[in-house]
């Protein structure tokens, strides 16, 4: 667990350690079947994992790499005609994030199953059976390092998080624990996920009531919890920004007065907090057609 928080080296050496990585999802596989998720060894291995997956689209190996970059090369080639912004359209970036990433291997080996849909089902596993907070964090930070980033892998991450394994009800709840670490991760991977337009109709419809009640009632007065409260801000303006109907969600649940009292910051520092207020007030403003929403 130490060593696997050395650097990118280390990071390196034991993502290519043969039959390492296959061993510690092995063992969290016996622990979850055998109803023993809060084991420290079980803490352990998933802290290891997670660690391993930490910037790893970029410090893949070469032929991983090409492997995952061909489709999306392929698919970017066809594109003739990208619009009057070039690759920053929108369009453009909502099809590159769509490309579908090979066909998962059904017994991947090593490195490969640090982002196949098996042990991504193993992290949402416990994050809702284990009460321990370090592993709980740790899968839920696993998660968020795997959804991290604009390539073709994070998104195909997030669409198996929140599609194809259901895991946005076992991350919601981790919006309500008394942990402010494992809160924090939580909001953190919920404003990954909610970067991928095609999934934001489903995080809005299961999570943006939560997101709000999960907002203080003003500016917060720990650094962490400040980060946390930036990040449900951030994830509310990836899900209004484009929508009036998630803006008036968000309205219904009474979010607005809490927005504008985080956004409204005394004290001489400019918090993360009230920035990401801020600039989430402003795109609700955008939604012309709430205006008179707005003032009653």
């Amino acid at each position: 667990r130490n060593m696997s928080s050395a650097g990118p080296e280390g990071r390196k050496k034991m993502r290519e350690c043969e039959g390492l990585i296959d061993s510690l999802v092995y063992y969290i596989q016996g622990a979850i079947a055998d109803h023993e998720p809060n084991d420290k060894a079980t803490e352990n291995c998933v802290c290891i994992l997670h660690n391993l997956s930490y910037q790893l689209e970029i410090e893949l190996p070469e032929s991983y790499a090409q492997s995952i970059y061909l489709q999306r090369r392929n698919v970017s080639s066809n594109d003739k005609t990208p619009g009057c912004f070039g690759t920053r359209s929108r369009k453009v970036k909502e099809k590159q994030q769509d490309t579908p990433l090979p066909e998962e291997k059904s017994n991947p080996k090593g490195v490969e199953s640090l982002w196949h849909s098996t042990l991504i089902r193993i992290y949402l596993s416990l994050i809702a059976k284990s009460t321990r907070n370090y592993t709980q964090e740790a899968s839920l930070g696993a998660l968020q390092n795997l959804t991290a980033g604009t390539g073709p892998m994070p998104f195909a991450v997030a669409r198996t998080v929140v599609q194809r394994a259901n895991g946005l009800p076992s991350i919601r709840a981790m919006l309500h624990v008394s942990h402010p670490a494992v809160k924090k991760t939580a909001v953190s991977l919920l404003r990954n996920l909610s970067r991928n337009p095609s999934l934001q109709g489903d995080i809005a419809r299961e999570v943006l009531p939560d997101l709000v009640s999960a907002l203080p009632d003003s500016v917060p007065g720990s650094e962490l919890a400040s980060e946390s409260a930036a990040s449900i801000c951030y994830t509310l303006f990836n899900l209004t920004q484009g929508s009036s109907q998630h803006a008036r969600q968000l309205l219904s649940a009474h979010g607005l007065p809490k927005v504008i009292a985080i956004s409204i910051n005394d004290s001489n520092m400019f918090s993360k907090a009230s920035r990401a207020a801020s600039v989430l007030l402003y795109s609700l403003w955008s939604h012309t057609d709430l205006h008179s929403a707005y003032k009653k």
